[in-house]
């Protein structure tokens, strides 16, 4: 692994004193002797890193992705990319009958359905915030958008499913290049 000193290309922690009210004066919360560290959201520069070493943080790329798709990394045997699925829709029922997928939700809700065939669809589950989803080689799949805000998710194929440096920014501009 590599060190990197202070986290670059991300900042370090911001440090802020946690207080408490002493009358007059504020002073330095004595009941925990701590700092507490807030995170800083990185801003991210999509592009598709791979196969090169790469770091990022994930939650923060999702979200701020605004593309249907973005490959972020795409190796030889694996691939992330980040999706945004707006109110309403959905990724639209697909299978990959080669690839493992792994979904992480990471801004709002939804209904992922799976089965054998796209005619029984007999897995149903509700998947909000933090969900992850595990869909094995040769399973149909769809997650739909049934809250008020846009899903933020990342996705892991094993192998690659998109060509490097795939970015779709509408589910249909997804759907012509696949045809």
């Amino acid at each position: 692994m590599y060190y990197i000193p202070y986290g670059y290309p991300y900042p370090a922690p911001y440090y802020v004193p946690t207080y408490t009210n002493l009358g007059n004066h504020q002073s330095p919360d004595m009941r925990w002797g701590y700092w507490q560290a807030e995170k800083l959201k990185a801003r991210v520069q999509f592009n598709d890193y791979g196969p090169n070493p790469f770091v990022v943080d994930i939650e923060a790329a999702s979200e701020q992705n605004k593309n249907y798709r973005t490959a972020l990394w795409t190796g030889k045997h694996l691939q992330v990319t980040v999706m945004s699925i707006p109110v309403g829709g959905d990724i639209g029922l697909e299978v990959h009958h080669d690839t493992d997928q792994f979904l992480r939700i990471e801004e709002g809700r939804g209904i992922v359905r799976m089965g054998m065939s796209q005619n029984n669809l007999s897995f149903e589950r509700r998947v909000r915030e933090d969900s992850a989803i595990m869909v094995p080689a040769g399973t149909w799949h769809n997650v739909i958008n049934t809250g008020n805000e846009p899903i933020k998710l990342y996705t892991i194929y094993a192998p690659p499913h998109h060509p490097h440096g795939t970015v779709q920014r509408t589910k249909a501009e997804a759907m012509t290049e696949e045809e």
